[in-house]
């Protein structure tokens, strides 16, 4: 049996032969990348295995944890309410969820919280992975704090609470919780095999994801009420956490996502192809026009690398992602290397989704190496489309 399953339309083979390489290596375990383009898949690959053991393969239908690539299916969600007239992201927090308007938050704005801009990037101490599980609580305790650095003046990534904030706001304007929003607003009109937390019914198809080595912070070397700090310590979390069933029953829409390539390419293909997939239309253009609006540009207060934040999806830094090209794009990505990029310069969708966890947060060489296959060919599409030049 081939390493690598699925198709792929010949100009894209480089993303075939990167994915090849990297199964056979060892270097990944089991993953698979989707590209779109313009509603046409160019490539819907898989391989590998769904487990250390090797004993069990990655199939077409295999779905894992994909972590922090879930806030962008959040910040759709939000976007859609957007869109419906129902929620305003230049409006106060408090307008749909009054007490958060305490303590210095009364002026954050809900694009504040969709731009990692609030100043509340996690929750105060002592907190536990398992405190996240309890809904109600967890968002009480948010409100109920004060930010860490000005809301509004700087980013600072909110690594696990992003998705209880924004899902807060979402639950209050729509009487769903973000969890059952997603599956019956997005999900399941676009056919997409995604869930925020996952039915125990599809366990049995659910890769555990193999975890990373530590984080590349020394946080006992730094101001314990620095950012950086109490985010990573509020709660701190072990990436096998994931593998839980406390995890999976719950609903964290910063980072407990259950999909794969395919299916979350398929739900934010919605920005890339202009706010309709196949008939389903859930943005306008003048709403994706938000996402590009910048709201941050600097030195990322929590994860200490440059980053550009527009309304809930990252733009274009080429000082930290080199390989997301500047231009009229945004992206986001998960703790171990996910990733999703939405080019609409191109019209095109890139998906990768994997269970072996690289080192670092924001990408990783793997997901660098599809990344940029795909764009070498796109370039010499184009440059196979331009007209002779003639001395």
């Amino acid at each position: 049996m081939s390493v690598v399953q699925g198709t792929c339309s010949q100009r894209f083979e480089g993303v075939r032969s990167a994915l090849e390489e990297n199964l056979s290596s060892g270097e990944e375990l089991g993953a698979s990348v989707f590209v779109d383009i313009d509603g046409e898949t160019a490539v819907d690959l898989w391989g590998g295995y769904r487990d250390e053991q090797r004993t069990s393969a990655w199939t077409e239908d295999t779905i894992t944890n994909v972590w922090s690539t879930t806030k962008t299916v959040t910040s759709l969600a939000a976007l859609v309410l957007v869109e419906r007239g129902e929620l305003d992201v230049f409006a106060p927090v408090s307008r749909y969820w009054p007490e958060f308007a305490v303590n210095g938050k009364e002026a954050v704005e809900v694009r504040h919280l969709m731009a990692h801009t609030s100043g509340v990037s996690g929750w105060d101490r002592p907190v536990t992975t398992d405190d996240l599980y309890d809904w109600d609580s967890a968002t009480a305790r948010l409100a109920a704090q004060a930010p860490w650095w000005e809301p509004g003046s700087a980013s600072g990534y909110h690594a696990l609470n992003q998705g209880h904030l924004v899902g807060e706001v979402i639950r209050r304007v729509s009487n769903k919780s973000l969890k059952q929003f997603v599956a019956d607003e997005i999900a399941g009109p676009l056919g997409a095999d995604f869930q925020i937390g996952a039915r125990h019914s599809d366990w049995g198809r659910i890769s555990d994801v193999v975890p990373p080595p530590p984080l590349p912070f020394d946080l006992a070397a730094l101001d314990p009420m620095s950012p950086v700090v109490r985010t990573f310590t509020g709660p701190p979390l072990d990436a096998s956490a994931a593998n839980t069933a406390g995890w999976r029953n719950a609903d964290i829409g910063a980072a407990n996502g259950h999909g794969n390539a395919r299916s979350v390419a398929r739900m934010l293909s919605v920005v890339t192809r202009g706010g309709e997939v196949d008939g389903v239309r859930l943005l306008s253009p003048e709403t994706i026009e938000l996402i590009f609006q910048e709201q941050a540009n600097g030195t990322d207060l929590v994860l200490g690398v440059p980053l550009r934040w527009g309304i809930g999806f990252g733009l274009p830094q080429l000082d930290t992602v080199p390989y997301v090209p500047e231009g009229h794009r945004c992206f986001w990505g998960g703790w171990g290397g996910s990733l999703i990029v939405m080019d609409l310069e191109h019209k095109m969708t890139f998906a990768y989704m994997m269970n072996k966890m690289a080192p670092g947060i924001i990408g990783s060489p793997r997901s660098e190496a599809y990344l940029r296959a795909v764009y070498a060919a796109l370039g010499a599409a184009a440059a196979a489309a331009r007209p002779p030049v003639h001395a």
